[in-house]
């Protein structure tokens, strides 16, 4: 099994060339100017859609961080494959290629959070073709180049799971040796017309900005929100409150409709900041 993570979506979500990754993350980045004092904060959410949809979303995120040593990412599984038998796919070593370079995979924390939650299994099927942890790496590769990352792909959205692992990586962050940021992988609502889609993205930003994961997947599962990684968001938003956080900021929301400007069906995209 190779421990070298190819890129799935390069030339489609993000462009696949050095110098055209690079110009498109100066061009997201650049307009947001230097942030005076990035955050060291405890966790974000992002999304994941192709940048030219979601890209300036992200970027309001990322400057607004001070990316640590370590990125725990928890994102949705997309494709259905999985062979962790928790449902929690962890990709424990080796690195994730993007075409501007390689991040590494901090194989101690992997460990750590392996041995902290028995939803956690090494499943790099899981990842092979998932794309919601892949559009996040560019962005910690440029802005970021030491840091190493830690990848869960999630395949459950039950409160009970959510918890478990998040309290797990609540006590991993504790534990460890250097600063650790969490992030969490999600778009919002799929496929609504906007106005549809923006009444209940609030109904969901709502429960992120009370920090309760719980509440927030109780109000997918009742108002048919379609948040694709509600799971990831309310297992980091129980982290999160483990370790202290009491703000979560959204600094950016907007839906594909801006872009395609055809508001009958678009996907919501959040950044939010959690400290």
């Amino acid at each position: 099994m190779s421990d070298v993570r190819a890129p799935a979506v390069s030339g489609r979500f993000y462009p696949g060339t050095p110098a055209e990754l690079e110009r498109a993350l100066k061009n997201l980045m650049s307009p947001l100017g230097p942030i005076a004092h990035p955050a060291a904060c405890r966790a974000a959410i992002v999304p994941h859609a192709g940048y030219l949809y979601s890209g300036v979303t992200a970027a309001h995120a990322f400057a607004r961080i001070r990316i640590p040593p370590i990125v725990i990412i928890v994102a949705p599984n997309h494709t259905g494959l999985s062979r962790a038998p928790g449902g929690a796919s962890l990709w424990e070593c080796g690195t994730f290629e993007t075409p501007i370079g390689e991040v590494r995979v901090d194989e101690e924390t992997s460990k750590a959070v392996l041995e902290a939650c028995e939803l956690v299994a090494v499943d790099h099927l899981a990842h092979r073709d998932e794309h919601s942890i892949e559009v996040e790496v560019p962005f910690i590769r440029f802005l970021a180049p030491q840091s190493r990352i830690v990848p869960l792909v999630l395949s459950w959205d039950d409160w009970k799971s959510c918890r478990a692992l998040g309290e797990a990586l609540a006590q991993v962050v504790r534990a460890s040796r250097e600063p650790v940021l969490l992030l969490a992988s999600s778009d919002l609502s799929h496929h609504e017309p906007a106005n549809t889609a923006e009444l209940k993205d609030a109904q969901a930003l709502g429960a992120v900005q009370k920090l309760d994961g719980e509440e927030l997947l109780r109000r997918c599962h009742r108002e048919g929100i379609t948040m694709c990684g509600r799971a990831p968001v309310a297992t980091v938003l129980a982290a999160a409150r483990q370790l202290g956080a009491s703000r979560a900021e959204v600094v950016d929301y907007r839906n594909s409709g801006w872009v395609t400007l055809d508001e009958s069906s678009v996907v919501g995209y959040a950044g939010v900041v959690i400290s």
